[in-house]
């Protein structure tokens, strides 16, 4: 059990390593806006691996594992509020990227509900192995959901002005470690 819920938060944090952007840093609003999206994704991300941390040096009960979703349920509503306060990229296709971003927002936040509620009715060694399960897909569904985010922003407007801001931006680099 402990494994598999280690092994899940592993590959969501190494999705997230690589689902962002790359380059040097810009000035444009745009590039501000772009910064501002892997900011706060890269917060997210660190806190997520502080609670991976947390659950790997600590024995695993259903204590420990509740007390885990609710510190990735915090740390989502975090994100959801970061990247609603960055409005829109100026571009032709910021309210689409606003949107996109505010749909991967509340994605987040009902795959955070999905395995808290997953935790919250599990009982017995079957019920808490059902409810790593559940959070272990769960945490699959949310890395292609950023992964997917971050391709389909850097995608949206012909002038490849948000890819653009992406690859210009120092706060990006390190989602993709470069």
């Amino acid at each position: 059990m402990r494994k598999t819920l280690i092994g899940a938060c592993a590959a969501l944090l190494a999705v997230l390593a690589v689902a962002g952007c790359g380059g040097s840093s810009g000035t444009t609003a745009t590039d501000t806006w772009a910064s501002g999206v892997c900011t706060a994704i890269t917060t997210w991300q660190n806190q997520l691996k502080s609670i991976e941390t947390s659950v790997k040096s600590g024995n695993v009960t259903k204590d420990s594992i509740n007390n885990a979703v609710s510190q990735a349920q915090s740390a989502t509503e975090q994100l959801g509020k970061s990247l609603k306060k960055l409005g829109k990229p100026d571009t032709q296709a910021g309210q689409q990227a606003k949107t996109d971003v505010q749909n991967l927002s509340d994605d987040l936040s009902k795959g955070v509900k999905t395995i808290q509620d997953a935790v919250s009715n599990a009982s017995g060694a079957a019920g808490v192995l059902s409810a790593v399960s559940t959070a272990a897909g769960t945490l699959s569904t949310m890395v292609t959901q950023v992964t997917t985010t971050m391709t389909d922003l850097q995608q949206l407007d012909a002038t490849g002005e948000l890819e653009k801001a992406f690859k210009n931006s120092a706060a990006c680099k390190p989602l993709l470690g470069s």
